[in-house]
């Protein structure tokens, strides 16, 4: 349970500065222990606070906030397509909005959490997060099809994060299908940012998608410690921190381009862009499949359907979204 003072007080510490108890204590007018309790309280979702006897409590850095106004600013004129909440604190952003989609909420509605702490990736991994260290958000997005319609949302969604992070300064950054974005860094690709996208709905009748994102944004090493795969972060890629809100708004905007796209003319409209992002097209790839089994071949594209073509030594063949995982030869 969240002590009611834990967030404010974070906010005040968020500059990065020791602040004293008996400061904290006298501006929010309640006791050195209750200030205390609420700092032990941050403490126990794994937020790092230095405390120090004669000068106070400190974040181990500064960090920004999510901002519902600096958001909706960084969106620009599509921002009436959207619905905002900035929670301090979610198990999982995707969770939390899928047990309210049925709730007649309008599509354009972003859930977007501080704190993260049962995140989820692909084929159920975990996303680790953390205040300040990550952008983890969800956004719902309502559809007139069943859900066989919209295979290759994921990689439509990987179009517009893709045009974000390029626009933002990341020129870098590559695609790794189905959902995954890369930074190609002392010459291996690592994990920047993944896309979860889970769907509700009738075969022939509406869909409601659920899309989630997230970004590693300043990894602290209590999080870097528990990731088990190749990673990057935004401050490491860019050698500069990014505003989360800029961040934020810039992709709901591409997002919303994209989807406006899809829902046009499909995945078939964007798969010759996605391809010239993906980081493995015509490179030797090795596909594990759930058994552990493995198959090595070169991609050669992907299909309308967001299927990935691979030529084996057994010819062509197509894989869809959660069937493989897809590795680089060599590791």
């Amino acid at each position: 349970m969240i002590n009611q003072l834990t967030f404010p007080i974070l906010h005040r510490l968020s500059d990065g500065d020791f602040h004293s108890g008996e400061k904290l204590a006298s501006d929010f007018n309640v006791s050195r222990a209750t200030i205390w309790k609420a700092i032990k309280n941050a403490e126990s979702m794994g937020i790092e606070i230095f405390s120090v006897p004669g000068r106070g409590y400190k974040l181990p850095s500064a960090i920004i906030f999510l901002e519902k106004n600096k958001v909706i600013e960084a969106i620009g004129s599509a921002c009436d397509r959207f619905k905002i909440e900035i929670h301090p604190h979610l198990d999982s952003t995707n969770s939390y909005l899928m047990k309210r989609a049925e709730k007649d909420l309008p599509g354009g509605t972003c859930i977007a959490a501080e704190i993260q702490t049962n995140g989820k990736g692909r084929r159920g991994r975990p996303w680790q997060a953390s205040l300040g260290a990550s952008l983890t958000f969800s956004l719902l997005w309502r559809f007139e099809c069943g859900p066989s319609a919209l295979s290759g949302l994921s990689l439509a969604i990987g179009v517009a994060v893709i045009r974000t992070f390029r626009s933002l300064g990341l020129e870098h950054a590559e695609l790794k299908w189905p959902n995954d974005i890369l930074i190609s860094y002392q010459s291996r690709y690592l994990k920047l940012s993944g896309i979860l996208v889970e769907l509700q709905g009738d075969m022939d009748g509406t869909t409601t998608a659920v899309i989630g994102v997230g970004v590693n944004l300043d990894l602290p090493d209590i999080i870097k410690n528990k990731i088990d795969q190749p990673f990057i972060d935004w401050k490491t890629a860019a050698n500069s921190k990014i505003d989360p809100n800029q961040l934020l708004g810039a992709l709901l905007k591409n997002m919303g381009e994209i989807l406006d796209s899809f829902v046009a003319i499909g995945f078939d409209g964007l798969k010759e862009e996605w391809s010239t992002y993906h980081a493995y097209h015509n490179r030797d790839v090795r596909l594990i499949f759930a058994d552990n089994t493995e198959l090595q071949g070169v991609v050669t594209g992907v299909g309308g359907d967001g299927f990935l073509f691979v030529n084996t030594h057994e010819g062509i063949k197509r894989f869809m979204t959660g069937e493989i995982s897809l590795r680089e030869v060599g590791y």
